[in-house]
């Protein structure tokens, strides 16, 4: 029997489970059956763990099922904003302690809880990951199966090591031809979602294969794999290949295990794409699945531009936002803010000039936290605003009022888009 990359991944964690061989579970995971699976780490930041902690006691567990495996990151409303996000804070910090938790991330040590795991080496290849963020999906792209979950499971996650899951069936998307200039992992996942829609892959994996991710860079495989919950996928894996362990070889904490999916593995579906067609690509408000390439945008006028987030705030964004900046100004009528996705991102950009570069063009940086994402601060829109930014979702009211409105690129565009005061191409302003 053939078996996906997803399918392997969860078979190792159910015959961990078992105390049996990952050959003799093969056969019980199956796509649509039910299995109990050992965990390799279990995460929760400032708005999810305070509800994960009261059920944990809820539970009346004492302690967590290992103090090294239990990551919590104080990223959404951090640095606080208001009393309830420093109360939210706090609850993290006195559970934290009381557990012994090896890896709470605060402020002045913390990132964006997608960027700063894999940099710190707390996910690699094999691993099992269930997280109380619906972008814990990033983690695929180190060849981990990864997921996001309720603030209940995730409880009895902490307290067990164990949880339950449903098999997904899984999705191949094959990427052929060569990237345009200004393409990259974020126009690759757009358009992508463009053409499957926001439901294309519920509860399904999806595994991203073919000749030009062979050529990604591991920043562009985040980028995609963070977004594959926008197509309801359950989990986006890479295979594991050079890239992948140039990236994680002296970085990651724990023995790991590359996967494969076996040849002639069933798939509920596959998709082929030709990336040389693709253009960078601009999601209309208010899903993700209302793409365009930038060409057919029109004169669609701008606020705010945001570039950072667990989706594109790693160095090499930033490196494409600079090279598109350099030399230029944001327009007057644009308020433009830059958010590095870890400390480590924020220093690897001080020391590259890129920070200075990107203040002399008139735009803020600021320190490494969710904030306009999610709508919660550093950037909140008011009532008929638009922003263009390169984050992950654009519903109604994501970024604030729900008279927002909110049009998804990458960092190319985006910081074109602040120079220009519209939404354009990055050639238009690029000398």
């Amino acid at each position: 029997m053939t078996h996906t990359l997803a399918e392997k991944i969860l078979a190792a964690h159910v015959a961990e489970v078992a105390g049996a061989s990952v050959a003799a579970r093969m056969p019980e995971v199956r796509p649509g059956g039910l299995v109990e699976v050992s965990v390799d780490l279990v995460l929760a930041n400032d708005i999810t763990g305070p509800i994960a902690i009261r059920e944990f006691e809820n539970l009346g567990v004492k302690r967590v099922f290992d103090p090294t495996r239990v990551v919590f990151v104080a990223d959404h409303f951090a640095p606080n904003k208001d009393i309830q996000s420093a109360e939210q804070c706090r609850d993290l910090r006195r559970f934290a302690r009381a557990q012994g938790l090896c890896y709470h991330f605060d402020v002045g040590r913390m990132g964006i809880e997608h960027v700063l795991l894999p940099e710190q080496g707390l996910v690699g290849p094999g691993d099992l990951v269930v997280g109380a963020d619906s972008h814990t999906c990033t983690y695929g792209a180190v060849g981990a199966f990864a997921t996001g979950m309720g603030s209940t499971d995730i409880a009895v996650a902490m307290g067990t090591g164990h949880i339950w899951m449903r098999v997904p069936e899984t999705v191949r998307i094959v990427y052929e031809g060569q990237l345009r200039p200004w393409v990259g992992g974020k126009d690759l996942i757009l358009y992508t979602i463009g053409q499957i829609g926001v439901s294309g892959a519920v509860y399904r994996a999806i595994e991203f294969a073919g000749p030009v991710i062979d050529t990604l860079s591991m920043d562009g495989r985040f980028t995609m794999a963070n977004m594959a919950i926008e197509a309801g996928a359950k989990a986006g894996l890479f295979a594991v290949d050079s890239t992948t362990l140039a990236y994680v070889d002296g970085r990651t904490t724990r023995p790991y295990c590359a996967y494969q999916a076996d040849p002639g593995a069933t798939y509920v579906r596959v998709i082929e794409i030709d990336a040389s067609q693709i253009e960078p690509q601009v999601a209309f408000p208010h899903l993700p699945e209302n793409v365009r390439p930038v060409s057919q945008v029109g004169d669609v006028q701008i606020d705010q531009a945001v570039i950072g987030s667990c989706t594109n705030g790693r160095l090499e964004d930033l490196r494409v936002a600079a090279r598109v900046l350099q030399g230029q100004h944001v327009h007057p009528d644009v308020r433009c803010i830059v958010f590095p996705g870890s400390q480590q991102v924020y220093l690897d950009a001080l020391r590259e000039g890129i920070v200075e570069l990107i203040v002399e063009a008139g735009a803020a940086v600021s320190t490494p936290t969710c904030g306009p994402c999610l709508g919660g601060h550093m950037g909140v829109l008011a009532a008929g605003e638009r922003a263009v930014s390169t984050t992950n979702r654009n519903f109604r009211g994501r970024m604030g009022h729900p008279d927002s409105e909110v049009y998804l690129a990458g960092p190319a565009v985006a910081a074109a888009s602040a120079i220009a005061g519209r939404i354009v191409e990055p050639q238009e302003v690029v000398a």
